[in-house]
């Protein structure tokens, strides 16, 4: 019998296009049910998709403080957040709740 071999998934592999990365972003804010830790993981995951060195250059912020930013294991400031999504060339939009 033939043993499977597998590799650990990484999204960040797979978020090539602007529109994939908007998407990706769009599906994880809609999960995270308010778990600012779980948002953060998610722009990590695109700031790992676009260079790290690059996002953390663009956002004013040292590479190592954009990794634990973005770790999932902290929720990081509004601010942080906020200068992550301008680097990644993201925007914030707000639309009224259906419910």
């Amino acid at each position: 019998m033939r043993k499977t071999r597998t590799t650990r998934y990484d999204v960040a592999e797979h978020l090539r296009t602007p529109e994939e990365i908007a998407a990706y972003l769009e599906a994880c804010l809609e999960e995270a049910q308010g778990d600012a830790a779980f948002v953060a993981k998610a722009l990590g995951d695109i700031a790992r998709a676009k260079g790290m060195t690059q996002v953390a250059r663009d956002a004013g912020l040292s590479r190592e403080s954009l990794y634990k930013a973005l770790s999932g294991e902290r929720s990081p400031g509004f601010d942080t957040i906020l200068k992550v999504i301008n680097a990644l060339g993201l925007k914030l939009h707000a639309e009224p709740s259906s419910g």
